[in-house]
């Protein structure tokens, strides 16, 4: 097998002879020789026999370093060597199979039911909120109202926080498993092909819904149950191993469950803890949400070169950053080209916010969660009582004081967002007046500056100037707005669990799974876990006969 790179002109597509005459010169072939091209973007493969060497086309990405160019990294093969490509495992009926209780829809959820499937195991999904059509009633009074629906809102429902918070597919790491499984099941549902190839892969807000609801009538047409409006609210274990899981006024029994329950789930937390389960406190991120004019982005990530057709640009960024003798990361989180910010609060007179793209990435404005890693041991002294949930009431605190704020304000939207201008932010003085917002419920002019715990603001004021002169020239401008707060970046608690089996530490049987258990941050990681806990509870149920 032998790599290379092509490349072509942003939006046009490599010429296969192009291709094949790379091909053929790396793998020493005669000339005149058959090569075959596979481009896994394509539903059809227009195949020649009796090749002599195949092509397949790995990956497509976007180099803006100089001239705007796509790159494309081709794996070519030989005739005379192995190579067999990726195939989906096929869903069994499971009608009458053992059951599995999985409780949660998101992405970890969902892919854990999808493999208890393909593994002979019937799922049976309990989601607090509603299903991925009948949630967005919830989303959209939650934007126009400010009411938050605690069981059903951008985090909670059908699809999890990744069904309506844009779809990015950024996890390609091996470390966690093969995401193979992961991003052929998306196409197989519904997402675009490019997904498979593309660096940076994307959905999209608007097609995950039905790729959403395609999953689950698959699932159900197999065997396997779901059951919406079912928030889980007590899990116990007999001493034979049998569980039964409450969920309102019903329970349901199964000999392995599969907690996946996302980084928001607070309650679940507080109902391992008064069981005397095992929880811990885990660092993750806070910072917020910045807002800048999408042309301005793809003016210094294309250099100018940016024309109409071209994809809306994105960034990313990692600076380390020392304040008061202590370093810590802050990082550029969940970036949305062309999107708009939403309302992500879980709780009554707390604000949140997260952001979003549709597939076409075609708003004004560009959006990313702009953190700054906290442990455990940062948090101030008046949480070490709360142990494991010290980081969990900090991050809650911080939430409601931007609440109080904005409601002080008499912002006319519970949901409106305390905002500063960068400079202004910087710089620690008010903003005169503030830029439109793609936040529909409405920014309020605040001191953020002060409203941020002070280790975190710090390092933002000394990483934006940073990234404007060294990263991204132009970054750095009053055209930008900050609104606070990001704080849902990853789960400040994890439920420990056995590295070998996935299983709870306290809890036989029980797989903590995903963000919510602290093993995984996004869409691929998690459905990933999932997929893990699932062959780790088959294994298990296997054991035991």
């Amino acid at each position: 097998m032998r790599q290379f790179d092509i490349t072509s002109p942003i939006g046009r597509e490599p010429r296969l002879d192009d291709i094949r005459t790379v091909a053929a010169r790396e793998l020493r072939l005669r000339r005149g020789a058959v090569v075959n091209v596979i481009d896994p973007t394509k539903s059809f493969q227009p195949l020649m026999k009796g090749a002599d060497a195949t092509c397949y086309i790995r990956r497509r990405s976007i180099d803006a370093r100089g001239d705007v160019k796509v790159v494309w990294s081709i794996e070519a093969y030989g005739k005379w060597e192995e190579h067999q490509e990726y195939e989906l495992p096929g869903y069994q009926d499971v009608h009458e199979a053992e059951p599995v209780i999985v409780i949660g829809a998101g992405p970890a959820g969902m892919f854990a039911a999808v493999k208890l499937v393909t593994l002979g195991l019937r799922p049976i999904i309990l989601e607090r909120g509603k299903d991925v059509h009948a949630r967005k009633k919830d989303m959209s009074a939650l934007s126009r109202t400010g009411k938050v629906d605690p069981d059903s809102n951008y985090c909670y429902g059908e699809g999890g926080a990744g069904a309506f918070s844009d779809g990015k597919l950024y996890t390609r790491s091996s470390k966690r498993g093969d995401n193979r499984e992961v991003l052929h099941r998306l196409v197989e549902l519904g997402a675009d092909r490019s997904i498979l190839v593309d660096a940076h892969p994307h959905v999209g807000s608007d097609k995950l819904p039905k790729i959403c609801e395609n999953l689950r009538l698959e699932l159900e047409s197999r065997g396997a149950e779901y059951h919406f409006d079912s928030r889980v609210t007590d899990i116990s274990r007999s001493e034979d191993g049998l569980f039964t899981v409450t969920a309102g006024d019903s329970s349901y029994s199964a000999r392995a469950v599969i907690l996946a329950t996302g980084h928001s789930a607070r309650d679940i937390y507080e109902m391992f803890a008064a069981k005397g389960w095992a929880l811990e406190a885990k660092g993750f991120a806070m910072g917020v949400r910045v807002e800048h004019p999408q042309q301005l982005i793809n003016d210094i990530r294309y250099h100018g070169q940016w024309e109409p057709g071209m994809p809306a640009a994105e960034y990313a960024f990692v600076r380390q950053v020392e304040d008061e003798g202590v370093e810590r990361g802050v990082f550029s989180f969940c970036m949305c080209p062309g999107g708009v910010l939403v309302p992500s609060a879980t709780e009554e007179e707390t604000v949140v916010l997260n952001g979003m793209s549709a597939s076409a990435r075609n708003s004004r404005w560009a959006n990313a969660g702009v953190v700054v890693s906290i442990e455990p041991e940062d948090v101030p002294a008046k949480y070490e009582a709360d142990g494991p949930f010290a980081l969990m009431n900090f991050q809650r605190d911080v939430e409601r004081k931007m609440y109080e704020y904005t409601a002080s304000a008499g912002a006319p939207n519970p949901q409106a967002a305390p905002a500063q201008r960068m400079i202004d932010f910087c710089n620690g003085v008010m903003s005169a007046d503030l830029p439109q917002t793609s936040y529909h419920p409405g920014a309020v002019r605040a001191p953020l500056h002060e409203l941020l715990p002070p280790m975190v603001a710090r390092r933002l004021q000394k990483v934006f100037p940073e990234v404007g002169k060294h990263v991204m020239r132009g970054y750095f401008t009053n055209d930008a707005l900050l609104l606070g707060v990001e704080s849902r970046t990853s789960s400040p608690v994890r439920i420990p669990r056995a590295e070998d089996s996935y299983e709870s530490v306290s809890v036989p049987g029980l797989f903590p799974c995903g963000e919510g258990a602290g093993y995984s941050g996004g869409i691929v990681s998690s459905a990933i876990d999932g997929i893990n806990c699932a062959v780790a509870a088959a294994q298990m149920l296997n054991r035991k006969g």
